[in-house]
């Protein structure tokens, strides 16, 4: 017993010692670290490996299927039900009414950005969640947008209005769209505060009265079409949809709205093909989400000469993540048009007239079922975290003590990321969803090369190039998940 006793004593010491030493020595602690170091457990090596290879599988499966059976399968839905074809003005004004709280709310407040409103809605229930939903079930940003309403009401009141005085030039194309997209990545990837209630709030007041201004000037459709970087980004990830859309008209209630139900990507073959800019701006959405996750990785940190152990801060790294930002474009970019043109070479009349030109403005679209998944499995711990967080802050949006939701006594738990089987789970989710985009990638490719070529041997051939890219996108994707990186 006393050896017992002597032995505790030693180890409430040697505890003692370690405790004295992280309060004196204080180091700054970063939020999801933990769950990125449970996944190093796991035997990562083989999930990319094998997911590289079902990747690869799939290309070569799409390469001896006979092209009538991928065109009659991309042709097959089932019908769901019907709505109205034309759709009401009232949720964007609900819209609208949600933002004008959200702002007073970053103004006035909780400044804790995880007790505040407006920057959990923003970038979680917002930038992720909305994302994946229009995914899921199509493009409703048209409904919900906070601008219809008010520029419908406006036009009523001044009838003058009506009439957009300018028209956007068609030879700018996305370009508009390209560089306000750029603007918001940096300031959500760059910026040293981006989620500061305040500083946030003013942004997006900003934002808001200037494509307000915008649309007035140039005209609602035309802007929301070619210029306003959310209202495409949407629509184009809303054809990533299994849920069809089209006007038909019923027996019995006239002019209705069908939905459909059919093949995940499926929508996007029927796309007409993207201008350059466009392409740009396709690839910059995916290279962003990309770029946020290799900034905050080990390898890149020590490529800007920073110890990762010792991060400085978001400050200290504004110039370098301004360059690595546009780099992460530069090189997807590269990447992507020197596979488009070495599989235009491959065929046997590479130098028809528009030909590369023709199948980047095609082929982009195979990108953005790989542009949502990544966005899902790279902000899916923050997504469960956070929402959690926006319950609380919800339960008292301008920090009055009061409880809108009944949830004062709710406690945010993380424990889902520091239990093997829950981080297991979590994973195993992101490596599926990684693996089934690119799936759906590839497909959406060789559909769209045997449209540009005209039978699917030609296709096969000269998606050879492309698929390589999806087989690395997919080991680099799950590499940006699993390598060491800071909170």
């Amino acid at each position: 017993m006393a050896f017992d006793d002597q032995a505790n004593m030693s180890r409430f010491r040697k505890s003692a010692l370690w405790t004295a030493a992280l309060w004196i020595c204080p180091a700054p602690a970063f939020a999801h670290g933990s769950a990125r170091g449970m996944v190093m457990l796991l035997p990562t090596g083989y999930y990319q490996v094998a997911a590289a290879l079902a990747v690869a599988a799939s290309f070569a499966v799409l390469l001896g299927a006979p092209a009538r059976r991928l065109r009659w399968l991309e042709a097959r839905s089932a019908p769901l039900f019907y709505l109205r074809a034309r759709p009401p003005r009232w949720p964007s004004w609900l819209s609208f009414a949600l933002l004008c709280a959200l702002l007073l709310s970053g103004y006035a407040g909780n400044p804790d950005p995880l007790a505040n409103p407006l920057p959990l809605s923003v970038w979680t229930l917002w930038w992720v969640g909305f994302t994946v939903l229009q995914g899921a079930a199509g493009n409703l940003w048209p409904l919900l947008n906070p601008w219809s309403g008010p520029l419908t009401a406006l036009r009523r009141l001044c009838p003058r209005l009506r009439v957009a005085p300018f028209n956007p030039p068609r030879a700018l194309g996305y370009a508009p769209a390209f560089v306000l997209f750029l603007a918001f990545a940096w300031f959500e990837l760059v910026d040293p505060a981006p989620d500061n209630p305040g500083r946030l709030a003013r942004a997006v007041l900003l934002y808001w009265c200037a494509t307000f201004a915008a649309c007035l000037l140039f005209g609602e459709r035309d802007w929301f079409r070619r210029a306003e970087p959310f209202a495409i980004f949407f629509r184009l990830i809303g054809a990533c949809s299994p849920l069809l859309r089209e006007p038909r008209r019923h027996r019995r209630r006239g002019a209705r709205l069908a939905f459909r139900l059919c093949l995940p990507g499926a929508q996007l073959a029927a796309l007409p093909p993207l201008p350059l800019s466009g392409v740009c701006f396709v690839l910059l959405t995916l290279s962003s989400v990309s770029f946020d996750g290799l900034n905050k990785t080990f390898a890149y940190l020590s490529q800007l000469g920073i110890n990762p152990l010792a991060f400085p801060g978001r400050s200290a790294v504004v110039a370098g993540n301004s360059a690595g930002l546009l780099l992460a474009f530069a090189a997807l970019a590269a990447l992507f048009f020197g596979c488009v043109w070495s599989g235009c070479r491959l065929l046997q009349n590479p130098g028809a007239p528009g030909i590369l030109r023709r199948s980047s403005g095609r082929l982009i679209y195979s990108l953005l079922p790989i542009s949502l998944v990544f966005h899902l499995a790279h902000y899916l711990t923050a997504l469960l975290t956070n929402a959690q967080y926006a319950l609380r802050a919800f339960n008292d949006p301008f920090h009055l003590n009061w409880s809108v939701l009944g949830a004062e006594n709710y406690r945010v738990t993380t424990s889902f990321t520091t239990h093997l089987p829950s981080v297991s789970m979590i994973w195993s989710a992101q490596t599926g969803f990684i693996v089934l985009g690119h799936v759906i990638g590839i497909t959406v490719a060789h559909l769209m090369a045997a449209r540009l070529f005209g039978d699917s041997r030609a296709a096969g051939i000269s998606q050879l190039p492309l698929a390589g890219l999806m087989v690395f996108y997919t080991w680099f994707g799950l590499w940006l998940l699993s390598t060491p990186a800071v909170g």
